[in-house]
């Protein structure tokens, strides 16, 4: 299959509810998820398994779209399927902390990051590394707000 026959994979990644985002990035990131399935792109994230995240609020807009969702997901299993209401499941075997991290990042054409703590700052910097391009939602706090308009190092080479 060449590159042109097949959808574009998109990655929405963002912060996992432990960081207390609001209801507005949530939103935000449900549109994002939303508008990437409406013009006829997969949407790949990170799938936690223990609670809620910004990736997962992309992943209900894209349901929303009638899209189509590849989750992520850490350790063994595939116990996320109904939780996330998510249409297939990869089952890394990686823990959090680089990982999965790093076999979710280098699934995607290109990624979009919603506020962000560490998992989405290693997300940003796998994706750098491998040229994947990078949009960051500037004024949604976390790595995304830090890293907006920025180069990550003195090669110059992708702008976030």
């Amino acid at each position: 299959m060449n590159k042109s026959s097949r959808k574009l994979q998109i990655g929405v990644m963002g912060s996992a509810a432990d960081l207390k985002y609001s209801k507005d990035f949530e939103n935000l990131a449900e549109e994002v998820g939303y508008w990437v399935a409406k013009n006829g792109a997969t949407l790949f994230f990170g799938a936690e398994k223990d609670y809620d995240s910004l990736s997962t609020a992309a992943c209900r807009g894209a349901k929303s779209a009638q899209g189509l969702t590849v989750g992520v997901t850490y350790g063994k299993g595939l116990d996320i399927f109904e939780k996330k209401n998510v249409d297939v499941v990869i089952a890394s075997g990686l823990e959090r902390g680089g990982g999965r991290e790093l076999a979710l990042v280098l699934s995607c054409d290109a990624i979009i990051s919603v506020s962000g703590g560490s998992g989405t700052l290693t997300e940003i910097a796998i994706a750098y590394q491998a040229n994947i391009p990078v949009i960051v939602l500037k004024d949604t706090g976390g790595w995304s707000e830090k890293l907006g308009g920025q180069f990550l190092d003195s090669r110059n080479r992708i702008k976030n």
